[in-house]
């Protein structure tokens, strides 16, 4: 169990963006305190909570050219790297990983401090869902040597010798990962109560589909952007078959800056 939190410091807000409350309504507050507030902070060695995190276009769109990066804004990208600095770790599809080149997942020395004063490892840990090890060992987050990672995968496969530390989950068999089994080794084998998925839409709807996810962000982009989404690169938040039944979703809070708005919802497993 990670070491009881010390006294808290000062929230820190990098970037400074002021997001109104509309949802409950309250003062417009900086991304720490808004962090702050959701209480990751204090969910560390408590019952497991798992949301993804995602951005959208007003249309639907995921990406834009292949890549999400294009959606977000200033204050889309403080939220993204505040909900980071709270959790034990980050689960991504490996697909992500390779079209967005992740690094280092906590690159700023004073967030991986106010980690520690609060008893958190430094980063949190990176978790690659890969069910077949398609991954390049040149990716920038396994060429870091202060990075840890653990690689889900249904493969029997390893990677060779890279400069991050890498541990292996294995579930599933014949190419199939067994995302359930995966995540509870995950929290029991590496002490994790916490954790942000940052997609791809293939992997946040597979949790989904597996009744898996506690909560949703979703960010809203102010971008029409067009596309059909068979077409490959107009990827709405979810690939895959429909969902039956829909996952119904309870909206918990709305927060706006410069057009854009922030919806968290509670997901009904």
């Amino acid at each position: 169990m990670n070491a009881p939190a010390k006294q808290d410091p000062t929230p820190r807000d990098e970037g400074g963006a002021e997001l109104d409350r509309l949802l409950p309504p309250g003062d417009p507050s900086g991304v720490a305190q808004i962090v702050e507030d959701l209480g990751l902070w204090d969910s560390h060695g408590g019952t497991r909570r798992l949301m993804v995190n995602m951005v959208s276009t007003v249309d639907g769109r995921a990406t834009l050219q292949g890549r999400s990066g294009p959606l977000s804004a200033s204050a889309d990208r403080q939220l993204f790297h505040g909900l980071r600095s709270a959790v034990d770790a980050v689960l991504v599809g490996a697909g992500t990983v390779r079209t967005e080149r992740y690094g280092r997942i906590i690159s700023d020395a004073a967030t991986r401090s106010q980690r520690v004063a609060r008893g958190l490892t430094a980063e949190p840990l990176a978790c690659i869902v890969s069910g077949r090890m398609a991954l390049e060992p040149d990716l920038p987050l396994l060429r870091e040597p202060d990075a840890r990672v653990a690689i889900m995968t249904a493969s029997g496969a390893s990677l060779p010798a890279v400069r991050a530390h890498v541990d292996y989950i294995r579930t599933g068999e014949d190419g199939g990962l067994d995302l359930a089994a995966g995540i509870a080794e995950l929290c029991g084998r590496f002490d994790v109560s916490s954790i942000l998925c940052e997609g791809g839409p293939h992997l946040a709807f597979q949790l989904l589909a597996a009744g898996l996810v506690d909560e949703l962000f979703l960010s809203l982009s102010p971008l029409l952007a067009g596309g059909e989404p068979a077409g490959g690169e107009a990827m709405r938040i979810l690939a895959g078959h429909e969902l039956e039944p829909p996952v119904e979703l309870k909206l918990l809070s709305v927060l706006h800056a410069d057009s854009s708005l922030f919806l968290r919802y509670g997901v009904d497993a």
